[in-house]
């Protein structure tokens, strides 16, 4: 990709000012600590190209209505702006308008929350029409929001048109409808778009070849595992949030089962739901695929957090404990000796162990691939069909729709022995008739796949 990539040009100075409560709620990770969240917060927002000229980490006891924080606080981090000199001001929390705007009075710079950073780093990343379409009804909802009492300046009367006469309707309901009418025409074309993927999915399940989604905390290196797998050029920068729009790309395994693999945008902690409920429609992909693989980054000092934050999110999509996950320690090369020793994953062969890999070396490859395979395929039949030498259509069919286990070539023909799912079984049944004979019920993963 060029030097161009969003996220490196230089769009001004900001501080960050992290905002900790002392106590935190049931479901609240105990092992984050205020300098892990600072720092994720300073990256974030230097994802969107800004340098970052000053960080605060406020404790905060009590939340105060006006401000958020105290007011000592807020006049001291007011002081360090005025040597500073900053354009914005990142807060790591949520902000109601009134906050937001007392805030920027106090600080004389333009504030931004939590939501609000990132909406801008997903405005900045999207790339296709569907993409900005959601970024854009995130953001809309987002404003709709804001749209209260603390907008004085929108609180002016417009008069009325024609004969209507009357006192008009305000600015701010002028603008509140007009959000929501773009809000309702967006949400008209995003259906548009799930209308398409579903014709889409259909037309996979027609073929079919299996899908696995790979989901996980952003910049865990899911698309630097997805470019090594599949071959492919997709965006993977050391940046949160690289990867916004879905790909999916063919993966050919190692037993000759084909498969879908699909790069997701990457979650976080406290992920504003207005995005959530926007990139449904995008991450109905993880609620229709056949194996969902969670990638981790096993060097990260959080990522026990960022493992809970992760299956939060799966949770709230409706993506319960009994489907398919299959747990991917990344990074491994980025572990000093002593953590990588102990790392029973290395080598593991429990079907529920987490495999150990490194997206950038190609460590542990192998293994992750074979337990992909056995996934999809456990439930597969195996089978063998007798076609003449002349059948060619017959032949390049069979090795569409099913992994070919084993292949001899007689007098009385040509003989595959297959591997295939249920719904793919009953095809060929219908296509070769009598040509089928079952070797037995189900194929265990690769206990079949040898000669």
């Amino acid at each position: 990709m060029s030097d161009d990539e969003p996220g490196e040009s230089h769009r001004g100075t900001a501080f960050v000012v992290h905002v900790e409560p002392k106590s935190h709620g049931i479901d609240a990770p105990v092992d984050r600590d205020a300098v892990s969240r600072l720092a994720e917060a300073v990256s974030l927002t230097e994802a969107i190209g800004v340098t970052v000229t000053g960080e605060f980490s406020v404790p905060l006891a009590r939340a105060v209505p006006a401000t958020l924080m105290g007011r000592g606080k807020v006049e001291e981090i007011a002081a360090a702006a005025r040597g500073i000199g900053p354009e914005i001001a990142v807060v790591n929390a949520q902000l109601s308008p009134v906050q937001q705007r007392n805030l920027e009075r106090a600080w004389k710079v333009k504030v931004l929350d939590r939501t609000a950073l990132i909406l801008e780093i997903f405005g900045a990343r999207a790339r296709t029409k569907e993409g900005r379409l959601q970024v854009e009804l995130a953001h809309l909802t987002y404003q709709r929001s804001r749209l209260v009492r603390s907008w004085t300046h929108l609180e002016r009367q417009r008069g009325g048109f024609g004969f209507m006469g009357g006192p008009g309707e305000t600015q701010i309901e002028t603008d509140r409808r007009l959000i929501g009418e773009r809000i309702a025409k967006i949400r008209r074309e995003l259906e548009g778009v799930k209308r398409t993927r579903n014709l889409q999915r259909r037309a996979r399940k027609r073929v079919p070849f299996p899908v696995i989604a790979l989901v996980g905390y952003t910049n865990a290196g899911k698309s630097t595992l997805f470019n090594a797998l599949t071959k492919s050029e997709v965006f993977a920068k050391d940046l949160l949030f690289a990867t916004l729009d879905p790909t999916m790309r063919g993966l050919k395994l190692p037993g000759g089962t084909k498969a879908v693999l699909s790069d997701t945008v990457g979650f976080i902690a406290d992920l504003p739901h207005e995005l959530v409920a926007a990139f449904r429609a995008t991450l109905e992909e993880v609620l229709e695929a056949d194996v969902i693989a969670h990638v981790r980054d096993i060097s990260h000092l959080e990522t026990a957090s960022q493992k809970i934050d992760v299956l939060k999110v799966l949770n709230e999509l409706g993506v319960g404990e009994e489907r398919g996950i299959v747990e991917i320690l990344n990074k491994i090369d980025l572990l000093a000796p002593d953590r990588c020793d102990g790392l029973v994953v290395r080598g593991a062969t429990r079907d529920d162990a987490p495999m150990a890999v490194s997206a950038l070396t190609g460590e542990g490859f192998d293994q992750l691939l074979r337990r992909l395979e056995a996934m999809l395929t456990t439930a597969n039949i195996a089978f063998r069909l007798t076609l003449n030498h002349s059948d060619g259509e017959g032949l390049a069919w069979a090795y569409r729709h099913a992994s070919v286990l084993e292949r001899s070539d007689g007098e009385a023909g040509i003989t595959l022995r297959l591997s295939a799912s249920r719904p793919e079984m009953e095809r060929f049944e219908a296509k070769f008739h009598d040509g089928i004979i079952r070797d037995h019920d189900v194929v265990d993963g690769f206990s079949s796949t040898t000669s």
